[in-house]
C-alpha cells in the first residue's frame, strides 16, 4: 500500500500474504523506506517505489528541456536520487505533458548510469466528476533483462 499525503513523503507498507477476515492490517504490515522500496511488486518489473512515483519526491529535480514524446509537447524533468543503492535508480528522466500535466514516459537509470527501465502510462481518461486524469494501464520495460510488465486498472466511468 502506498500512502500519499500532500507535502509529505510517501509511506509504503507491505504484507506477506493475504490477511484473514477481520485481521488488523496495521499489525501485519511491514513499513518500507529508502532502498527497501526498490523491490519488485508482485514479482513484476514494477518496483514498489515505481507505484508511488518515489522519484518525484527526491530533492534533486531539474527541468532539462522542452521535447515531444508520443506526439505530446512535454517538459523533460530529471530526478536525481540523493542516496542511490546498488540495486536502485540513480536518476529518472520523465516527459511531463504540458497540458495534463501527466507523465507521458519515463526512463530510469541504474547506479552505473545505464538505462534500466522505460515506463509508459497508457489509456489516459479524464474523470468527468473530478476533472482529474486517470491512468488506465501502465507498461514498464526492463531493458537490461528484456522483460515487460503491464498493469491494468479497473476505472469506473463517471
Amino acid at each position: 500500500m502506498v500512502v500519499h499525503e500532500t507535502d509529505k513523503p510517501n509511506k509504503y507498507f507491505l504484507w506477506d500474504g493475504l490477511p484473514k477476515l477481520g485481521e488488523d492490517l496495521r499489525r501485519k504490515a511491514m513499513a518500507l523506506s529508502g532502498s527497501e522500496t526498490m523491490r519488485p511488486f508482485a514479482n513484476s518489473d514494477f518496483w514498489i517505489a515505481d507505484l508511488g512515483l518515489e522519484f518525484l519526491h527526491w530533492p534533486g529535480q531539474k527541468i532539462l528541456r522542452g521535447d515531444t514524446a508520443r506526439g505530446r509537447l512535454c517538459k523533460v524533468l530529471e530526478s536525481t536520487n540523493p542516496d542511490p543503492s546498488t540495486n536502485g535508480y540513480s536518476r529518472v528522466q520523465c516527459w511531463i505533458d504540458n497540458e495534463t500535466p501527466g507523465i507521458v514516459e519515463a526512463k530510469a537509470y541504474d547506479a552505473q548510469g545505464k538505462l534500466l527501465k522505460e515506463f509508459y502510462p497508457k489509456d489516459l481518461q479524464k474523470d468527468k466528476m473530478t476533472g482529474q486524469w486517470q491512468v488506465g494501464s501502465m507498461e514498464i520495460d526492463n531493458v537490461q533483462t528484456g522483460s515487460r510488465t503491464w498493469l491494468k486498472f479497473d476505472l469506473k466511468a463517471k
